[in-house]
């Protein structure tokens, strides 16, 4: 009776000897599956920081190149003689000229306006205008010269006057309107920031031979503004073979009335 015992005992020791593989096997299959799983999961985790250190490359990039778009000079739409000063004679406790040349060197119009830090003693003419691709002008500015402080020199005299160029571009010909530059600001360029320059009127320098110059132009261009535009000849000879038809009718009906009138008496 004890070898069947010990047979049955074989017995569960053969099967349990054959099962052990299998168990090996499954638990290699699930340490295998689940190293799988934990791979995939690591890797996912490494494409998802991937992507998010991507995602911040392109926005960093997108936010670099806007600053970077904003720190560059923007395109100046005016030619401006001079460039960046207004030359005033200095003759303290009198009204005095300077003169800027505006041109618009861009290819579509342009609108521009100017605008000064003493608008009571300072004004410009025009203040403002549109200018068709390569047209230009001479503008006129006028500064009140106040006397000299703390016994300072005349030319040592600094002035804390500042003029600004403001440039807008524009569909076409139009009537300049000072209102579009608050309604279009986001458009609006800053062309120059004009610092003044005093010169003696005494002492001859090119400045001053170049300021009179561009006056003087600038005279001539507001009085041709003024006189009426003349008459084509054609016309004027038109309207004259009228009236020299109409007089003459006049006649013929009145010295017909003469005549009806001694035939009637």
């Amino acid at each position: 009776m004890a070898v069947p015992d010990q047979k049955s005992n074989s017995d569960g020791k053969v099967w349990g000897f054959f099962k052990l593989p299998f168990r090996g096997n499954n638990a290699n299959a699930t340490s295998s599956s689940s190293s799988t799983s934990h791979n995939s999961h690591l890797q996912h985790h490494h494409n998802q920081s991937n992507m998010q250190v991507e995602g911040s490359n392109l926005q960093t990039s997108g936010s670099v190149s806007s600053v970077a778009r904003s720190l560059l000079p923007t395109r100046r739409r005016l030619r401006l003689d001079p460039s960046n000063k207004l030359y005033f004679p200095y003759e303290p406790g009198k009204q005095v000229r300077s003169a800027i040349r505006i041109k618009n060197s861009s290819k579509s119009h342009v609108a521009f306006k100017f605008q000064t830090t003493a608008p009571k003693s300072c004004f410009m003419r025009p203040p403002g205008a549109i200018l068709a691709p390569g047209e230009s002008l001479i503008a006129t500015v006028f500064k009140f010269v106040e006397h000299p402080e703390n016994n300072e020199k005349p030319m040592e005299q600094k002035s804390k006057v500042k003029f600004k160029i403001m440039s807008l571009k524009v569909k076409g010909p139009m009537d300049y309107v000072p209102e579009m530059f608050d309604e279009l600001k986001d458009q609006v360029a800053v062309e120059q920031i004009l610092r003044v320059v005093f010169l003696d009127v005494e002492r001859p320098s090119p400045a001053l031979d170049k300021l009179k110059r561009q006056l003087a132009e600038a005279e001539a261009a507001v009085e041709a503004r003024k006189k009426p535009p003349e008459e084509a000849g054609p016309r004027i000879i038109g309207e004259g073979l009228v009236i020299d038809e109409w007089k003459e009718r006049r006649e013929r009906y009145l010295a017909r009335q003469q005549v009806e009138g001694v035939d009637s008496v």
